[in-house]
């Protein structure tokens, strides 16, 4: 390989990782307060495209005038600065999974656009210096515009072969339930705690219910609507200062500044003589830049949390 492609091929990998990791630091640290944040468009979505812009840019013109390079390649830093910043845990893997499809497309959303900026006649590495100074310039107002508090629904629904006061009193209270019954697939992908048991202290409007949680994450639940082998509302918190700092990524942490479980309901509806079916409700609360995106990650993981509960209610029900 000659050495001035060896030099090129370092060059477009090192550079936009470089810039990616130093921005990281910067908008990950504690000097500007709330000014520049990680969880905020202007990083999740600026800062890859960038990198891929310049990994374009840097890069030999010939392979630049094929599309499948402009956008496949910026991929090759995204993967690298994930590496990096788990490696040296300055950055969580059930994050780096939820971001990962926004950082792709926005790598090859700017490598696209710097390939256009790099087959034109004349110089632009003036754009380019503006360009790399966007997430900076652009974060501060994203604060002022504020972020975007917004109320979500998760629901799930199970039909069980079992009468209602055998599936009812399974819903109450959820004994011990071992790792070989947990089904819960996407929150095991992204090392989420696991449902251990759900104690309620009696039946009635008024009653404590605590669902508890491996690794120490709690949810406190008050009764506020109870129609015995019918309808069961409660309200959801969880405290953040009980979670250790080890179970859950800050950004995720649930009763956390961006994320947080309001109310639950289970409804069970009379379907035939011999079935059933549980409904389970909940409502959770964003607050981000971007709900739009975390909204969906946010329910599928509530609803891989009650999918799981109820497949155990529902073996139960029909089988002890």
């Amino acid at each position: 390989m000659k050495r001035e492609n060896l030099i090129t091929i370092v060059q477009i990998m090192v550079v936009p990782t470089l810039y990616a990791v130093a921005l990281r630091l910067f908008f990950g640290g504690n000097t500007w307060g709330n000014l520049f944040s990680v969880m905020s468009m202007s990083f999740l979505f600026c800062v890859p495209t960038i990198m891929g812009l310049l990994t374009v840019y840097l890069s030999d013109i010939e392979n630049v005038r094929h599309f499948s390079y402009r956008f496949f390649v910026p991929w090759i830093p995204v993967v690298i600065l994930l590496i990096i910043t788990i490696a040296f845990t300055i950055e969580g893997w059930a994050c780096w999974l939820m971001i990962l499809p926004l950082f792709l497309i926005a790598a090859s959303v700017g490598g696209l656009i710097g390939g256009q900026l790099k087959m034109r006649k004349h110089d632009s590495k003036l754009y380019i210096s503006f360009l790399a100074l966007l997430p900076l310039l652009v974060a501060p107002l994203e604060v002022v515009a504020g972020s975007i508090s917004g109320t979500y629904e998760a629901y799930t629904f199970i039909d069980i072969k079992a009468p209602a006061e055998k599936i009812w009193g399974n819903v109450t209270r959820v004994r011990g339930i071992s790792a070989a019954q947990d089904k819960g697939w996407l929150t095991r992908v992204l090392g989420f705690p696991r449902p251990v048991k759900a104690e309620l202290n009696y039946n009635g409007v008024g009653a404590y219910r605590k669902a508890i949680f491996t690794n120490g994450l709690v949810f406190h639940e008050t009764v506020s609507e109870y129609a015995d082998k019918q309808k069961m509302v409660f309200s959801i918190k969880a405290y953040p200062y009980e979670i250790p700092s080890t179970t859950m990524d800050e950004h995720v942490v649930i009763g956390g500044q961006y994320f947080d479980v309001l109310n639950g309901t289970y409804e069970l509806e009379r379907l035939n003589s011999t079935t059933n079916r549980l409904h389970l409700y909940s409502h959770f609360k964003l607050k981000t830049t971007f709900n739009f995106y975390a909204s969906w990650w946010a329910r599928w993981i509530m609803q891989d949390i009650q999918n799981n509960i109820l497949q155990v209610e529902k073996y139960r029900s029909e089988n002890e």
